[in-house]
């Protein structure tokens, strides 16, 4: 048991050592001009990539907006059950976050989307009408890259498919836009 635990470890480091740190700051860059802009930040993923949706709407809308004094327009579309259920029942599971974009989107806002396989179709999908709709399109996706890679305008790459280790790396990567802003407010300006 110690050896696989270790053996564990030693793969997290190295996906954490994959994030690329250039990217980040592109991002961190992108949400600076977001903030500024009074733009809104749309973030959403399935299972633990829409947990992580959620945290960081949490860390950047509350965490980096008070530490600010101005808030971060950022919502998690993974947080409203009833709409998304209603939407899967009504349409399909492929338009939960496409049909939310639909009612709040608008040209020049953000849209950030967490998937390990780079596959997740209602994520493609939202993307895609993001793209169309001239939204910046951002995605975190695992070594596999898939779809989401190809179609999104920046794209981070963690280096490994296990879903637990990505969906870590994603988190440390939502982690660090959130408290670029918290620890260096400066960088709002």
């Amino acid at each position: 048991m110690n050896q696989w635990i270790s053996d564990y470890i030693s793969a997290q480091k190295a996906a954490l050592d994959s994030i690329p740190a250039e990217a980040v700051a592109k991002l961190i860059q992108k949400l600076r001009e977001a903030l500024q802009a009074d733009r809104q930040i749309f973030v959403f993923g399935n299972g633990g990539s829409a947990a992580n949706a959620s945290h960081f709407a949490t860390d950047l809308g509350k965490g980096a907006s008070d530490k600010l004094g101005r808030n971060f327009r950022v919502l998690s579309l993974t947080d409203n059950v009833s709409w998304m259920t209603a939407l899967g029942n009504d349409y399909s599971y492929d338009e939960v976050f496409v049909r939310q974009l639909r009612n709040y989107a608008r040209p020049g806002d953000l849209v950030l989307s967490l998937s390990v396989s780079g596959n997740s179709p209602n994520c493609i999908k939202a993307l895609e009408w993001a793209n169309q709709n001239g939204l910046h399109t951002v995605a975190l996706v695992g070594a596999k890259r898939g779809r989401m890679a190809e179609i999104a305008a920046q794209t981070i790459v963690i280096d490994d498919t296990h879903y637990g280790r990505v969906e870590d790396a994603q988190i440390s990567i939502c982690h660090l836009l959130g408290y670029a802003f918290i620890e260096h407010p400066e960088w709002a300006k």
